[in-house]
């Protein structure tokens, strides 16, 4: 098989997401926001919604987690790792600890979290670094006290 019957063959494997209309992958990615980052945080973020920030919402949800959380090419663990060392190396420390949650949620153990930043201190920088293992205890404490952990 040629590389371009594989990358053909292997976008075919996603064309019916692609086909959805966009009620449906909203709906998609509400569903799962909310199995990833828990039914309260969502509903928060929804609640707080604006006029203003309601275009970014509906993109977030509808793209972010209905187009690309929705897709079988990676697991929601991997992704949720993935996301952690992006929004390190972002300096992303709000949405760090949202997602720290998610990956918890997602089967990540603590001790993956505490590996996946220590990584980070090399490719993106110890001050990052540090800000993340901040971030990230503050929330796993947070969740230990809410009885999540």
């Amino acid at each position: 098989m040629t590389d371009q019957e594989t990358t053909k063959q292997d976008a075919s494997k996603h064309g019916s997401k692609h086909d959805a209309t966009r009620g449906e992958t909203y709906e998609a990615g509400l569903n799962v926001r909310r199995e990833v980052l828990g039914a309260a945080h969502v509903d928060r973020s929804l609640g707080a919604v604006t006029e203003f920030s309601r275009p970014i919402q509906e993109l977030v949800t509808e793209y972010c987690w209905g187009a690309v959380w929705t897709d079988d090419g990676i697991d929601r663990r991997t992704r949720s790792l993935l996301n952690l060392v992006m929004l390190t190396a972002l300096n992303r420390s709000h949405e760090l600890g949202v997602h720290v949650r998610g990956a918890i949620r997602n089967g990540v153990t603590i001790s993956e979290i505490q590996a996946t930043l220590m990584q980070t201190a090399i490719y993106v920088g110890v001050p990052a670094a540090l800000e993340s293992f901040r971030v990230a205890e503050a929330k796993l404490d947070e969740m230990k006290a809410a009885g999540e952990l």
